[in-house]
């Protein structure tokens, strides 16, 4: 066979397909391979039958694209791989892998002579397929070897035309910004769900107009993939049945894992995520569907809402909003925090306005933030931001009646209420903390730092 190709890809599930195409349709057709293929009649790529046809059929230096599932897979792929490559090859891990997996295989691989990046890919099949979001990071001098093809293949900002896709740092920078991206996603996928839980249990609207009521939301400010996608779900009809589909649906809410990770990671180096954290919460006790069901008997259901519908329709639009501003400030600076644990050096500047088309959690409000950004690239937190700042504050009355009202009726609100109570905190220039030192200090003698004076202070509690 002759080495007539600049990329292979391996993997040919929905999301290698969906690239496969996206690469040949701007330019950069792939040949491609998978163990177990089961491939669509309209899948026009060169497809060969074994590792050693599909690395012949590259051009030196070779690029080999994985898209296989995280964890072991990946690790077997690239061993597979390895006895036909040769120094200076470039292996490509599409998945969402763990960043500290890539960080490991970045070093090894590197040592051994290849190069290697990570990526983190977001939109899905569509995206995948049309344009994704795509966050590389690995090794340095790999990237201007796949800028044009990415960038080719990528989704693009509607704003300025910008494509999705950037640089992300070294080592596992492009798997964690990634992850944290999905986290931001775990966030703002709840707070939707619990405010249509509020309009639709507590306050009894109908999904046929709570359809309606975000599809209005999606021409404000409120705009994003999400809301669209939300407005159309409630609207689709069982075909069987006739009733609306989202009541059928049971509800345990899933996870692949990434919200975890970002939970996980944020409490080792030390970040507040509590939105990111209650989604992630949610999910757990979803799955919790027997014991929920004998808890309801035993305690009692959730209360109805008799006040003004419309008046609250209008305060669950402006606490989602700021609720959402809310779940971005804590995603971002948990990559501002782990820019400087793990030396990569991230620049909020360049991560923001890649996310504004292409992935999931793409949003009208993604271009405000990318001018925050590029206002004050050192931004200590996007709340701090005066556009921002305004937001919220115009914003507070509307976000507190709905989380009281949430209280009220017994509507669990995990991630709008920990939205609210992380901006209480972080505007109070006094905490409770000193209460919680003087504890550790009493059972511990972990000492204290004082207001008055410099210097670690133990005392002798009990005497």
């Amino acid at each position: 066979m002759e080495s007539n190709y600049s990329l292979g890809i391996l993997g040919l599930g929905v999301m290698g397909r969906s690239l496969a195409k996206n690469f040949a349709r701007n330019g950069y057709p792939p040949v491609g391979y998978d163990l177990d293929p089961h491939l669509p009649d309209d899948f026009d790529i060169k497809v060969v039958n074994s590792l050693d046809e599909l690395v012949a059929a590259l051009t030196p230096p070779r690029t080999l694209f994985l898209m296989v599932p995280a964890g072991a897979p990946v690790d077997a792929a690239i061993a597979s791989l390895k006895p036909y490559l040769q120094k200076g090859d470039l292996i490509i891990d599409g998945g969402n892998s763990f960043f500290a997996d890539t960080e490991r295989r970045v070093k090894q691989l590197e040592q051994e002579g290849f190069q290697f990046i990570g990526m983190g890919v977001s939109g899905g099949e569509s995206g995948a397929l049309w344009g994704p979001s795509m966050m590389p990071g690995g090794s340095q001098e790999a990237w201007p070897r796949v800028r044009a093809m990415f960038e080719a293949i990528s989704a693009k900002a509607p704003e300025d035309g910008e494509p999705c896709v950037a640089w992300m740092g070294a080592g596992g920078a492009g798997h964690y910004v990634k992850m944290v991206h999905n986290g931001i996603e775990y966030g703002d996928m709840q707070l939707i769900a619990e405010i249509y839980d509020l309009l639709h249990r507590g306050a009894g609207i109908s999904n046929a107009d709570l359809a309606e009521i975000f599809a209005q939301w999606n021409t404000r400010e409120l705009r994003s993939y999400l809301i669209e996608i939300t407005a159309n779900i409630l609207t689709r009809m069982d075909e069987e049945t006739g009733r609306p589909l989202v009541d059928l649906i049971l509800d345990e809410a899933a996870q692949k894992g990434t919200g975890k990770w970002a939970s996980q990671n944020a409490l080792d180096i030390g970040a507040a995520i509590p939105t990111i954290n209650a989604a992630v919460e949610s999910r757990l006790l979803s799955a919790l569907k027997p014991e929920r069901v004998v808890a309801a008997r035993v305690f009692g259901s959730a209360g109805k809402y008799t006040g003004d519908k419309a008046a609250l329709v209008a305060a669950a639009e402006q606490a989602l909003y700021v609720s959402k501003i809310i779940s971005y400030a804590q995603g971002l600076s948990l990559l501002k925090m782990a820019s400087q644990e793990y030396n990569w050096e991230l620049n909020l500047s360049q991560i923001v306005p890649i996310w504004r088309a292409g992935c999931i959690i793409r949003a009208s409000m993604l271009g405000d933030i990318t001018h925050a950004y590029r206002r004050n690239p050192n931004l200590p937190n996007l709340l701090l931001d005066d556009a921002f700042t305004q937001a919220v504050i115009s914003r507070q009355a509307a976000w507190r009646e709905v989380v009281q009202t949430a209280v009220v009726l017994g509507i669990p609100m995990l991630a709008t209420s920990a939205s609210l109570a992380y901006y209480d905190a972080y505007r109070s220039e006094v905490l409770p903390a000193n209460l919680t030192q003087a504890q550790r200090d009493y059972f511990g003698a972990h000492t204290y730092r004082r207001v008055d004076k410099e210097g670690s202070f133990h005392t002798r509690w009990e005497d």
